[in-house]
């Protein structure tokens, strides 16, 4: 009797120790499985971001190279035309040119040249690759300001952190993409912009007294749902009212965003 006790014990005793190798394998191999999904969901997301910073780069590229033919053509364009033109009037005149018509020649002469030093300190500052996000905004609104006799007001109410380049370069193109809607469709002579720091966090405000739009409808030309994604890209969020008397666009970015990235790429 004893022996059948002890032969029932050793196999409970083994069904129990090959359950719980069984589970114990079950676990492992589920683990590692989720672990394995988790690398690749990250190698995934870190592909999609950095395929997302080549596209803004090209983006902001594309849009310089853009604004710089449009103003070769209509404005630098059209004040050589006029210099041509009175060297033309001048050279059918039978008497010589006077002091006042040299003098006028050469100030249109002297424009054409500072719209061209305008555009090429664009070219030259590749466009944030070689700056920061402040002192771009601040050449944009200059440019503006200079050619398109727009009013660009921008109030820094802190001493501007030093952020993730990356994500420096994504702010800079959400900003970018929303002036250039803001002059392409609102008609506003005045644009604001401020930025605040306060509690680990970056806000920044643009804002038009333009014509504004419905934002609960889509609107394919303005491109809000690829700004609200890139902000969502670097873990910002966005906001933008809309009405009658203009558009306003809030961003609240998380500095200690930046410091995760960091971690990350520790670690990898």
């Amino acid at each position: 009797m004893d022996r059948e006790k002890t032969q029932l014990l050793i196999i409970l005793l083994s069904i129990v120790f090959f359950t719980l190798l069984i589970v114990l394998f079950v676990l492992f191999f589920y683990f590692q499985k989720k672990k394995t999904q988790f690398l690749i969901d990250k190698m995934e997301s870190e592909i999609h971001f950095q395929s997302e910073l080549i596209k803004t780069r090209v983006e902001i590229k594309d849009q310089t190279l853009t604004e710089i033919s449009k103003e070769l053509h209509d404005n630098i364009g059209q004040i050589i035309s006029v210099a041509i033109m009175q060297l033309n009037m001048y050279s059918q005149k039978e008497e010589s040119i006077s002091k006042i018509e040299l003098d006028e020649l050469k100030s249109i002469m002297a424009k054409s040249l500072d719209e061209i030093r305008i555009l090429s300190r664009i070219i030259n500052k590749d466009n944030l690759i070689n700056t920061n996000f402040i002192e771009s905004i601040q050449n944009d609104f200059k440019r503006i300001e200079k050619l398109k006799n727009i009013t660009c007001d921008l109030e820094i109410n802190c001493d501007f952190p030093k952020i993730n380049v990356e994500h420096e370069l994504i702010l800079y193109r959400i900003f970018q993409e929303s002036i250039h809607n803001s002059l392409k469709h609102s008609s506003s002579k005045k644009i604001e912009m401020s930025i605040d720091c306060k509690d680990n966090f970056l806000t920044i405000m643009l804002k038009d007294f333009g014509i504004g739009f419905d934002s609960s409808q889509s609107h394919k030309g303005l491109g809000l749902n690829n700004i609200k994604f890139r902000a969502k890209l670097i873990g910002a969020k966005l906001a933008l009212n809309s009405n009658e008397k203009g558009t306003e666009i809030f961003l609240k970015y998380n500095l200690n965003k930046q410091d995760e990235n960091k971690e990350k790429s520790n670690n990898n």
